[in-house]
């Protein structure tokens, strides 16, 4: 078992999911990918403990999704980096800034790689702090 699946493992509270959220980024080892840009897709998962919004219909005891939606939109309309790798960073850093250090993870889609006779898409799963509990 690796480090991001024995901490995804410890972790045992609850979890808000955010599923393909579309973002239009510059970002490719292509001079044309960060020139035009390009769609992808972001799959973010939230540890937090859930029990008191849901008990007392709190949004102040969560995590306000919409917040790091509005804020990663934003974030992609101002990128432009060679790998999905350091994008990935700069979604982390951006969520950090939000919510500070909860255990998260993200998986960060490119929709469709400059590679000939690929129609698929390419992605990199990341996971921060996911020890806590």
């Amino acid at each position: 078992m690796n480090s991001d699946q024995q901490g995804a493992a410890e972790w045992r509270g609850d979890r808000i999911l955010v599923r393909d959220l579309r973002l239009w980024a510059h970002v490719g080892v292509l001079e044309s990918e960060r020139q035009l840009g390009q769609w992808f897709e972001l799959d973010l998962e939230l540890g937090v403990d859930l029990s008191a919004a849901a008990l007392g219909d709190d949004l102040a005891a969560s995590l306000d999704y919409a917040r790091a939606i509005t804020a990663l939109q934003r974030q992609a309309s101002q990128v432009q980096v060679q790998t999905l790798e350091h994008y990935s960073e700069l979604i982390f850093a951006c969520l950090e800034q939000l919510y500070g250090p909860v255990p998260m993870g993200l998986e960060l889609r490119k929709c469709r790689a400059p590679v000939p006779g690929f129609r698929g898409s390419v992605a990199v799963r990341r996971r921060r702090h996911w020890g806590r509990s």
